[in-house]
């Protein structure tokens, strides 16, 4: 089954260019089916990027899943238009009242700053207590991983020496996690932050569990004990060129950054990377969807939270 999602979304043409089976909102509303309603709240600057990223992680399953977006009202989008905002996105009085199945909160360029800093922390609190009763399962992002830690749990981020930036192996700790279902050994996870959790601190959360880790780039994946929220501290989302990006904008800015670890060939920046983290990618939002969020969430949406 496809993922549905609106007409004229830009996404939609890269998606099906790319072979990956979309379904309109005209052609869905033909189909007697109740799909997974699923809401990203898209934190990232570059909006219609992680849009298609997104998308096309959770495209590659039997299951229907209609996708919505949320915009923070008390913040202005910078790098995304106004006219794509209107048309595409939410904001949180207009889906306060629904009930969604899953739910997906990005990472956002301000972890050097604190939470509270953050000018729509107060309203991001509201969605991640409304969440609670409104939403079956969640999953975090990177910053929004930190968020969410320290929202629920009280677990505070702390920075970094210098920036986490790379392509690294992590190790699953529990094989045997239907999220980790179908996980090598050893996997590879894009990392770009500049702030880090620390293992003790969520070790030590009897609400939490670890599921997988690297020794170099520390904690990746966390459940709470009820599966209903995921943390994951990297960027199984990014495109290949994603970290390119980042790392050339930031040369071309003057800023002190090393090249990616484990990313550009021979570490030579002229050369093309080569991408190592696409099947867990789709394999996380794959598990993730199908086992704590199909398999979980009532077959009446309005029963969550009951």
């Amino acid at each position: 089954m496809p993922i549905k999602i609106n007409d004229s979304l830009p996404a939609r043409e890269l998606l099906e260019h790319e072979n990956i089976f979309v379904m309109t909102e005209s052609r869905a509303a033909s189909q007697d089916i109740r799909p997974l309603k699923i809401l990203i709240v898209n934190l990232m600057p570059t909006k219609i990027v992680t849009e298609t990223q997104l998308l096309r992680l959770m495209s590659n399953t039997p299951l229907q899943v209609d996708v919505e977006f949320l915009q923070m009202a008390t913040h202005r989008s910078k790098n995304t238009s106004q006219n794509h905002l209107s048309k595409f996105y939410h904001v949180f009085d207009e889906v306060k009242d629904k009930k969604y199945d899953g739910m997906i909160v990005t990472g956002a360029p301000v972890e050097l700053m604190e939470f509270e800093e953050v000018d729509y922390w107060p309203e991001l609190c509201q969605i991640f207590e409304w969440s609670k009763t409104n939403v079956y399962s969640t999953f975090h992002i990177c910053w929004g991983a930190q968020a969410g830690l320290y929202y629920h749990h009280g677990i505070k981020k702390h920075k970094l020496d210098e920036k986490m930036f790379g392509v690294f192996p992590h190790r699953p700790l529990d094989l045997y996690h239907p999220l980790m279902r179908g996980f090598d050994d050893t996997y590879f996870v894009p990392h770009s932050r500049h702030t880090d959790v620390k293992f003790d601190d969520v070790a030590l959360c009897k609400d939490l569990q670890i599921l997988s880790y690297s020794d170099m780039a520390g904690i990746h994946l966390v459940s709470d004990l009820q599966c209903r929220n995921f943390y994951a501290t990297g960027h199984s989302e990014y495109d290949a060129d994603t970290l390119a990006k980042e790392y050339f904008r930031d040369v071309e800015k003057g800023l002190d950054i090393k090249v990616p670890y484990n990313y550009f060939p021979d570490d030579d920046p002229t050369k093309k990377p080569i991408m190592t983290w696409r099947n867990v990618g789709t394999l996380m939002f794959t598990n993730w969807l199908n086992y704590f969020v199909y398999q979980q969430t009532p077959y009446d949406i309005n029963d969550i939270g009951i």
